[in-house]
């Protein structure tokens, strides 16, 4: 065989041949028979491989169960993460307009901006108008009386108009 290591030599490397010699030894024949059949196997031991390559099965599906449940769970806490930025950035924005709106409640503001937008001025003491009003009341107090009618059976109300109570 060739040899297939580095040499650090400067000669050749020698090559061997890759025939092998056939000699015959003699005494010794080949006899033919017929061809092998395969080793008998005995149904425990059938029971026992089937066993087992359904114990692999059933591993395997197992894993695949667990690692299809891990997945599903770090998506759900994935979309979680997501809506909890989410709500923080809403809350953040919220806050800074409570806060807007607050500054633009401020009566200076709203003075302000009445007379810069609006053109409105303040009132002066020619512009206000006085309305008198009558000193009368207006509301109407109850002086009819409340009847209430109660429905009962059939001849108490046959009684009742037979008798105009």
């Amino acid at each position: 065989m060739a040899r297939t290591v580095y040499e650090f030599e400067t000669s050749p490397r020698k090559l061997e041949p890759n025939y092998k010699s056939q000699k015959k030894k003699k005494g010794l024949e080949v006899k033919k028979t017929a061809p092998r059949q395969a080793p008998h196997i005995s149904k425990e031991e059938k029971r026992k491989k089937m066993k087992q390559t359904l114990t692999v099965l059933a591993l395997f599906v197992v894993l695949v169960a667990i690692s299809y449940r891990n997945s599903q769970i770090n998506e759900k806490f994935n979309e979680v993460q997501t809506l909890k930025t989410e709500l923080a950035s809403i809350q953040k924005e919220n806050e800074q307009l409570e806060v807007s709106i607050e500054n633009s409640l401020n009566l200076n503001n709203l003075e302000q901006a009445a007379k810069e937008k609006l053109g409105m001025q303040k009132l002066t003491n020619k512009q206000t108008v006085y309305i008198e009003l009558p000193k009368k009341d207006y509301v109407k107090s109850a002086t009819e009386e409340v009847q209430i009618e109660e429905d009962g059976n059939w001849f108490t109300n046959l009684i009742n108009k037979i008798f105009n109570r």
